[in-house]
C-alpha cells in the first residue's frame, strides 16, 4: 500500500511540474507577442504620425483641403486627387519641388504663405492648369523665374510680398511679366529687399534695366525715386481713454479727428475710432499695432482705403466699416487680416458694378469671415440687391461656354440677430452646409 501511494505522488509532482512548465511557456510567448505587438504599434505610429490631421470638407460644391498650422514640410500622398482649394499656410515647407502638385489637376486656389519656403523648381507646379489665385506671401524666396509660372495660364491672382527678393539678373525676366498690363493682380506690393539702392522698391515699378549690371544700379539717374514717408501727427493722450479691464482699451470716439493718431501704444488690444472725421486710410496707419483684435471705424465717412492701411494687423478679428462713404475695395485691402472673424460693412454706398468683385472674391474665399451689410445702393437698376445676387448676374451675362465660378447657392450676409450666436462653431457650420471629413 505504501508502495502505490508513494507511485501515486510521484506521478501527481511529475502532471504538476507538467502544467507549471506548459503554462510558463504559454505566458511567456503571450508576452512576447504582446511585447512584439506593441513595438510593431509604436513602429507605425512613429512611422506615419504627422501632427494634427487634416480637414477635407465640402463648401459651396467645392472640395477644400485644410491643412493649415499642421508642421508640414512636404505635400502628402494621400490627399483627394479631387481637390479645389488647398490651404497650406503657416507649415514649415522649405522647397516646392517639380510635380508636387501634378496630380492635382482640379485644383484651382494653392495657399502657402508663411511657410519657409525659399526656392521653387521650374516645374513645381505642373499640371496646374486650372489654378487661378496662388499666395506666396511671407516665405523666405529671394529669386524666382517666370517660368515657374508657365504651367498655369488661368492665373489671375498672385501674392508675393514679404519675401526679401534679391533685385538682380535672376530676377529680370520675372520682374518684365509683373510689369504687364495683363498681370495688374500679379505679385502687387511685392518689394526688394537687396541691393541696398533698391531695397523697399516695388518690383512692379522697378526699372529692368537697372537689374544687370552694378554700374548701373549705382547710377542715380536709373533709379526710382522713393516715397517719401508718410508722417502722421503724434498721438495725444488727452484726447482718449484708456481702460485697462477687461482689455487694454483705447477709446477715441467723438473726438473730431481727421486722421488715425500716431504713436498708438502698441499693446492696444481693442481701438475705438468711430464717429470722427477721418475720410481716408493712409499706407500702414496701424503697422505697429500687433496686438490689435478690435478696431472700430464707423461712422467717419470714409470712402477710400489705401491696400496697405491694414498692414500689420495680423492679429485682428473684428473691423467694423459701417456707415461710411465706401463704394467698393481696392484690391489688397483685406489681404494682411489672416485671422478676421467678424466685419461689419452695413450702411456704406456700395456700387456693384466690376470693382466689387476683389470684395466679393476675398469673402468666398475666406468663408469663415462673418460679415454683414454687404448690400447695392449703385446703380438705381440694382439698388436693394445682395452683392452676392449682383454677382451671380453678372456672370449670368457671359457666354453660355463660360463657367460660373459663382454658384447659385452662394449667400452668406449674417443678419444683426445672429451675431450674438457666431462664437457656436457647430451652428456656424450647420449655417454655412460644410461638410467636414477629417484624415489623418
Amino acid at each position: 500500500m505504501q508502495v502505490v501511494t508513494i507511485i501515486l505522488l510521484l506521478f501527481f509532482c511529475k502532471a504538476a511540474d507538467f502544467r507549471k512548465t506548459r503554462n510558463g511557456s504559454l505566458r511567456n510567448r503571450a508576452n512576447n507577442g504582446r511585447g512584439n505587438g506593441l513595438r510593431k504599434a509604436s513602429s507605425t505610429v512613429k512611422r506615419y504620425t504627422q501632427g494634427l490631421p487634416c480637414d477635407v470638407y465640402t463648401y459651396l460644391y467645392d472640395k477644400y483641403l485644410d491643412c493649415q498650422e499642421r508642421k508640414l514640410t512636404f505635400v502628402l500622398s494621400d490627399w483627394p486627387e479631387d481637390l479645389k482649394h488647398m490651404l497650406l499656410a503657416r507649415n514649415r515647407i522649405r522647397k516646392l519641388k517639380n510635380n508636387m502638385f501634378s496630380k492635382y489637376k482640379k485644383l484651382k486656389t494653392l495657399d502657402l504663405q508663411q511657410n519657409e519656403i525659399t526656392k521653387i523648381e521650374d516645374q513645381a507646379f505642373f499640371g496646374l492648369n486650372k489654378l487661378t489665385t496662388l499666395l506666396l506671401q511671407h516665405n523666405q524666396m529671394k529669386t524666382l523665374s517666370e517660368e515657374v509660372f508657365i504651367y498655369m495660364p488661368l492665373l489671375s491672382y498672385l501674392r508675393l510680398y514679404d519675401n526679401p527678393w534679391h533685385c538682380n539678373c535672376q530676377m529680370e525676366s520675372l520682374i518684365t511679366t509683373l510689369q504687364l498690363p495683363r498681370s495688374r493682380n500679379l505679385g502687387n506690393y511685392a518689394k526688394c529687399g537687396h541691393p541696398t539702392e533698391l531695397q523697399g522698391q516695388k518690383l512692379k515699378q522697378i526699372k529692368v534695366e537697372t537689374l544687370c549690371t552694378l554700374e548701373e544700379r549705382r547710377d542715380p539717374s536709373n533709379l526710382v525715386v522713393p516715397k517719401p514717408e508718410v508722417t502722421r501727427p503724434e498721438f495725444d493722450s488727452s484726447l482718449c481713454h484708456i481702460y485697462l479691464f477687461p482689455v487694454q482699451t483705447l477709446d477715441c470716439r467723438k473726438k473730431e479727428l481727421k486722421t488715425v493718431p500716431g504713436n498708438i501704444p502698441p499693446d492696444v488690444v481693442k481701438l475705438d475710432l468711430s464717429n470722427n472725421k477721418i475720410k481716408q486710410l493712409r499706407p500702414k496707419e496701424f503697422e505697429d499695432m500687433n496686438d490689435l483684435k478690435v478696431l472700430n471705424l464707423s461712422s467717419n465717412g470714409i470712402d477710400h482705403i489705401d491696400p496697405a492701411a491694414f498692414a500689420g494687423l495680423i492679429n485682428l478679428e473684428e473691423l467694423d466699416l459701417s456707415n461710411n462713404s465706401l463704394q467698393n475695395f481696392e484690391y489688397g485691402v483685406l489681404e494682411d487680416l489672416y485671422f478676421l472673424k467678424i466685419l461689419w460693412l452695413r450702411e456704406n454706398p456700395w456700387k456693384c458694378d466690376y470693382s466689387i468683385h476683389y470684395l466679393f472674391y476675398w469673402l468666398k474665399h475666406h468663408y469663415s469671415v462673418h460679415y454683414s451689410g454687404l448690400e447695392c445702393r449703385k446703380p438705381e437698376e440694382y439698388k436693394g440687391w445682395l452683392v452676392g445676387k449682383y454677382v451671380r448676374s453678372y456672370y449670368e451675362e457671359c457666354p453660355k461656354g463660360r463657367l460660373s465660378v459663382y454658384p447659385e447657392t452662394f449667400e452668406q450676409d449674417t443678419d444683426d440677430e445672429e451675431w450674438e450666436r457666431l462664437k457656436d462653431p457647430q451652428r456656424t457650420a450647420k449655417k454655412h452646409g460644410v461638410v467636414v471629413t477629417v484624415i489623418g
